[in-house]
């Protein structure tokens, strides 16, 4: 009979105990030991087992759980007797970060020093007797969400001392999802705040602690040296690239396809990977989201659930502010392409902004892109090609894609409806609605530059907004056709059902048009000139391809355009390249 899968269960104990799902991974215990690193800081994905890890950990080498060999006694660790020895000798101080989410410095740091306060609590025992002095009580005592800096900084250093000398043995330290308070102040603003705080506490905990066998450190970002851990000589670091610990979080295939067959579920297998493999940490490529399958074992249902477990608000607000060549990347993923970038694992927030190969390692540490391989440039530097993980990543991505546009009340699937049905007068609407919305100034600038930065932002806002129709068409973007690159191309997936579409940006140049008008038609006069249609008239004929200018200035927005043959025609008798105004295909 297959056991109870028991969804989001991250007590280690209780899985054992209960007899509820589990794949061994006590293999970890060892190689971690034996590896001798003092500080080691591993990063995975979200929802990949981190922090029933180092519960498992934990409740392994814990005094409190010494004589707990039912815990262990049928897994790969107990199998050495040197490990059965192990068990349960180390005094252990667990923390975890995971709920410090708060949106202000001040709270984010009380809720920092509260979790310390709570640890504290779990040795009030130490206050008994006359093991500290009077000065040390009066120091226990004072932890509080409200202590002030030098206490914090030095608080679990404090007390690995205590719990030394009550245990007469030095302490190990697991602290889970160190990261998680760096990214809400990235998001929310009081990064420079936060950091000296959180570097003065790290420091004095792992670096300077002479109370410290041995210490972990989990979470999904590879912060920089510079940033947190500049006096911390001691780590060793294990990311995504890393062959250490390759296999200690998420499921191998084989450890996959053992549980479809518990689940009697073997059938379904090449789903399965589909959805959900794809991972590769250090030399293993085939490592599964284990949320996702444990989710997917107990529904029985092919879902992006590893997609729907956060909201993504670094990762997606970083992808909305980006350029149009991060976009279009973007959009070339999503049809299955991959893109080739030098990229650095250990990243600077600061550089999130700036910096586009620290997007990419953010996205690679999150577990939405994948290594397909490397190789070192001309330069002598490592370039990664990067693509979709899997069906769940392609998930996220679209949701981004879509979230663009998620403050307006307006949806972008009016714009695409408007679109396919070649009403103009609903395009316009909705495009001037939307600008005068969301747009700023500072997004959308006020004509043309010699970088094309306002014609980037408005490509990319309708390349977003046309995201859906995936499904029916080909999208594609920048590409060559005929003597030139057009915007974007939209080439219907059945040719007999659907019209081919492209559609060319412009913003108004007040040096050559007096008007939005004039620029509209500078943009459909420029797809005739460079015969951008060619490549579509191989799948459509002329009456079933429409061209589409987009004209631009400020939040003011002007589309125009029709069926190929109908503006080819009417434009036989044009002087001076410009369409008389009033003409049919210029019909608002």
């Amino acid at each position: 009979m297959a056991r109870t899968v028991a969804i989001g269960e991250q007590d280690f104990a209780k899985l054992i105990e209960q007899d509820y799902f589990y794949i061994d991974k006590t293999a970890f215990i060892k190689e971690w030991w034996e590896n001798g690193d003092t500080v080691t800081l591993i990063t995975r994905p979200r929802r990949f087992g981190k922090t029933l890890t180092m519960r498992m950990a934990e409740q392994f080498f814990s005094v409190k759980y010494a004589g707990r060999e039912d815990l262990f006694e049928n897994l790969k660790i107990w199998e050495e007797e040197k490990y059965r020895k192990l068990q349960g000798t180390y005094p252990v101080i667990f923390l975890s970060f995971a709920d410090v989410k708060e949106s202000d410095y001040p709270q984010t740091r009380k809720k920092i020093c509260s979790t310390v306060k709570e640890l504290y609590h779990q040795y009030l025992f130490l206050l008994d007797g006359d093991l500290l002095s009077e000065s040390e009580k009066r120091d226990f005592q004072s932890i509080s969400p409200d202590m002030e800096d030098y206490e914090a900084s030095g608080s679990v250093k404090a007390l690995c001392r205590y719990i030394s000398r009550y245990y007469k043995k030095k302490v190990i330290i697991l602290l889970d999802e160190y990261d998680t308070p760096m990214q809400e102040a990235y998001i929310n603003g009081f990064w420079d705040e936060l950091i000296s705080f959180i570097r003065s506490m790290l420091n004095s905990t792992f670096k300077t602690n002479p109370y410290l066998e041995r210490g972990i450190m989990t979470g999904i970002t590879r912060v920089s040296k510079e940033s947190i851990f500049s006096d911390l000589n001691n780590l060793e670091t294990a990311a995504v690239t890393s062959r250490k610990y390759e296999t200690a979080f998420g499921f191998t295939e084989p450890e996959v396809l053992e549980a479809l067959e518990e689940y009697q579920l073997s059938g379904r297998a090449g789903e399965v990977r589909r959805w959900y493999d794809g991972f590769r940490f250090g030399e293993c490529g085939s490592i599964y989201n284990p949320w996702s399958i444990t989710k997917f074992l107990d529904n029985r249902e092919f879902k992006p659930y590893w997609a729907n477990t956060s909201s993504n608000r670094l990762v997606a607000g970083l992808v909305r502010r980006s350029g149009i060549d991060v976009k279009l990347i973007m959009e070339g993923l999503l049809q299955g392409g991959s893109f080739c970038t030098p990229m650095d694992e250990e990243f600077v927030y600061a550089d999130l902004d700036s910096k586009k190969s620290a997007l990419w390692s953010l996205l690679l540490a999150g577990g939405y892109l994948k290594i397909l391989r490397t190789a070192k440039n001309r330069r002598g530097k490592t370039e990664y090609e990067l693509t979709l993980t899997n069906m769940e990543s392609c998930f996220v991505f679209d949701e981004m894609v879509t979230g663009w546009f998620s403050s307006s009340r307006l949806s972008c699937s009016d714009f695409s409806d408007a679109l396919l049905a070649g009403d103009k007068k609903h395009m316009n609407e909705y495009l001037n609605a939307i600008a005068m919305e969301t747009f700023s100034f500072f997004d959308t600038g006020m004509e043309p530059s010699g970088h094309r930065q306002p014609e980037n932002f408005y490509h990319g806002f309708v390349l977003g907004m046309i995201a859906d129709l995936r499904e029916v068409y080909r999208i594609t973007s920048n590409r060559e056709s005929g003597n030139g690159r057009y915007d974007v191309l939209l080439e219907p997936r059945d040719p007999q059902a659907d019209d081919g579409i492209i559609i060319e940006f412009k913003v108004l140049d007040p040096k050559r048009e007096k008007s939005l008008e004039d620029t509209v038609q500078t943009a459909v006069r420029q797809i005739l000139d460079k015969k951008y249609a060619s490549g579509l008239e191989m799948k459509c004929s002329r009456d079933r391809i429409r061209v589409y200018g987009i004209a631009f200035r400020g939040k003011n927005i002007l589309v125009d355009g029709g069926i190929l043959s109908e503006i080819e025609n009417e434009t036989d008798n044009v002087m001076s390249g410009s369409w008389q105004r009033g003409s049919a295909w210029q019909e608002q």
